[in-house]
């Protein structure tokens, strides 16, 4: 006889034996279930039972085990009560164990291999990373979640034929990951173009709830808003919540020192420009002078109006380029003063001395109303004050919506080298916007004044403007709103309740007109009277 029917001969009467074993030994196996279901109820009734009560109970259960010993036949009507009960108890089989719940790590690494695969996958490559029957282990190195079980961290493998160097390529991937991984977060990518390596790190939300406030800055500092903690090597106390933390600034510095003495913020409507030029007039004003223009006319900076400091604010046109044209002569006027004082060794004058500031909202939109009425570009004003503002202590703040890109002169676009981009934007416009590649996607749905900067050649980084609403704005928090008065050089009486005077007892006395007495129409002498430009 082969050997291999010996050995199927021999497993089917191993086979038989252990079937039989089994159903020999089924009463005795269900009564030991019974039995360790009886040890193990007896354990949980003393371990629930209080150490004061624990002896009574041993002495009633030491009274029954003698009254059942003294009985005629106890022991054995106990025994068989003992193993019937067992035998009930331990009637139904042992539940099968539940199967294992889905690794979510797995799951959602093996969706996100799969989403890349059509965009990674080499049609000629003879040994792919990616490929449609493939795992994520074989390309994702180390990977992170959070204790909500989203990714917070992923380092993946790329093959070497792929054009990371293209921004559209790395924009699709970027996108696929992001759309994987959830939109509601923002995610910095580190391409690693020597070794074929992409790091992904999910950020943490910066704060949203930072009032506006006197910060810790030298005058010329203006702390544009706050980033994460390796976005830079300083942090300043600040006021939030009722307490005081220390949060990463993200400062930038004017005056004659400055390689960056000029500013363009572009952001995407509703996302906190005019928010951005408020906070940073507050924080100039302590020791310069402001001159504003009003390109939207919405009223937007209407509180900074007849403030000590505030030469003017502008929302029409023709207000627009008179101002324009005083800052024009007045930097020119600087500048002759300045070198004659430099020249004959003595201190210039401190009017001269002391900053001026122009800031701009949406003049896109006064140079489309300028050249309709055929008017000179207010745009083409600002060059003498972009060009030599740092030697004349002007600074520019230039604030637009990011689609008017194009429409901003090019002299406004290579002077002003510190940038800003607020909301959402896509990655052609903020390359477009700060000059340089952004390498963090940023979140589908971003609060009011989340946004990047770029200060001159530096890497972009996180950007959370201060909340600075309008104090005029009945709809804004209240808290919000006296912030920004307690701010502001004296407070306005447009923003306080008036006074109600008492109501007279009787109504007042009128006396009588002459009729040959003239009449004079003449306007008196206005309570509130607005700073001339010059």
């Amino acid at each position: 006889m082969p050997l291999h029917r010996h050995l199927s001969k021999g497993r089917e009467i191993a086979r038989t034996a252990g079937d039989h074993a089994s159903d020999m030994f089924a009463p005795l196996s269900v009564i030991g279930r019974g039995m360790r279901h009886h040890t193990a109820w007896a354990k949980d009734r003393w371990q629930a039972t209080p150490k004061e009560r624990r002896g009574p109970t041993l002495f009633l259960a030491a009274a029954m085990l003698v009254g059942i010993y003294l009985l005629p036949h106890g022991l054995l009507f106990a025994l068989v009560a003992l193993m019937a009960s067992a035998a009930w108890a331990g009637r139904a089989p042992r539940a099968a164990p539940a199967p294992p719940a889905p690794d979510v790590a797995d799951t959602k690494l093996s969706a996100l291999y799969a989403a890349l695969t059509p965009y990674l996958c080499g049609p000629e490559d003879p040994n792919p990373l990616y490929h449609f029957e493939g795992s994520h282990k074989s390309a994702f190195g180390s990977w992170e979640f959070d204790g909500e079980g989203r990714l917070s961290r992923l380092e993946l493998s790329y093959p070497a034929y792929f054009t990371d160097t293209e921004p559209a390529a790395r924009a699709r991937i970027e996108q696929v990951v992001q759309g994987k991984a959830g939109r509601a977060r923002e995610y910095r990518f580190d391409w690693d173009e020597e070794s074929n390596r992409l790091r992904i790190a999910a950020l943490a939300p910066l704060p949203t709830d930072v009032a506006a406030q006197r910060f810790v800055a030298a005058p010329g500092e203006i702390v544009l808003g706050f980033t994460d903690e390796d976005g830079t090597a300083r942090t300043i106390p600040v006021a939030e919540g009722g307490t005081t933390v220390q949060r990463p600034p993200v400062v930038w510095r004017t005056g004659p020192r400055s390689s960056e003495p000029h500013l363009l913020a572009l952001g995407v409507t509703g996302y906190g420009g005019s928010g951005l030029l408020r906070s940073i007039a507050l924080q100039a004003l302590p020791y310069a002078d402001l001159v504003v223009v009003d390109g939207a006319g919405t009223g937007e900076h209407a509180c900074l109006v007849n403030r000590p400091g505030v030469h003017t604010v502008e929302t029409s046109l023709h207000g627009a380029l008179a101002a324009l044209e005083w800052t024009v002569q007045e930097t020119d006027r600087r500048l002759t003063a300045l070198n004659a004082a430099r020249h004959a060794g003595s201190a210039p004058p401190e009017d001269v001395t002391r900053p001026l500031w122009l800031l701009l909202d949406h003049p896109t939109e006064l140079s489309e109303l300028a050249q309709a009425e055929g008017r000179p570009d207010p745009q083409d004003l600002l060059e003498l004050p972009l060009r030599h503002g740092r030697a004349a202590r002007v600074t520019v703040v230039v604030a637009d919506d990011i689609e008017a890109l194009d429409r901003i002169s090019p002299t406004v676009r290579a002077t002003t080298r510190a940038r800003v981009v607020l909301g959402p934007a896509g990655p052609d416009e903020s390359r477009a916007a700060l000059g340089a590649p952004l390498d963090i996607v940023p979140a589908a749905h971003a609060p009011v004044g989340r946004g990047y900067a770029r200060i001159g050649n530096g890497t972009p980084v996180r950007l959370q403007v201060p909340a600075t609403v309008d104090p005029l704005d009945e709809e804004a928090p209240a808290r919000l709103r006296e912030a920004v008065i307690a701010l502001l050089p004296h407070r306005d009486s447009r923003t306080e309740a008036a006074a109600v005077p008492p109501r007279p007892e009787r109504p007042p006395l009128v006396a009588p007109v002459d009729p040959a007495r003239p009449v004079d129409l003449a306007k008196g002498e206005p309570l509130i009277r607005s700073r001339p430009i010059s």
